[in-house]
């Protein structure tokens, strides 16, 4: 139940940041490094801009998306499988609680519509 709640915690702090290093980067029109400053040996990755270093940090929050996806999947099949295994008792006593009435002796209407 831990590891749950800690690979959904995982998997929603890697959406977010997917989605901010994506709204970061440029289109291939423009220059990916302007968005952090003038020139493009003045920036802060040097001369060879920001774009590589934004693809792969992208690229990486996306692949850990994706097992955290899988982890998640496999967790909610596990869960689907066990909740099945539970022992629900067959509706075979449909009686009234505290009726002394068999069930064969109450006239149950089978539709809405009066019979003939």
């Amino acid at each position: 139940m831990i590891y749950e709640n800690l690979i959904l915690l995982v998997h929603v702090l890697l959406a977010i940041g997917v989605v901010a290093f994506v709204l970061i980067q440029r289109g291939k029109g423009a220059e990916a490094g302007a968005s952090f400053g003038g020139g493009a040996s003045q920036t802060v990755f040097g001369s060879s801009g920001s774009g590589n270093f934004l693809t792969r940090t992208t690229a990486l929050l996306v692949a850990c998306f994706f097992i955290t996806s899988l982890s998640l999947a496999f967790i909610a099949k596990q869960k689907a499988a066990d909740s099945s295994n539970i022992n629900v008792p067959s509706a075979v006593d449909v009686s009234p609680v505290g009726s002394d009435v068999p069930v064969s002796a109450i006239d149950i209407p089978v539709s809405a519509l009066p019979a003939e």
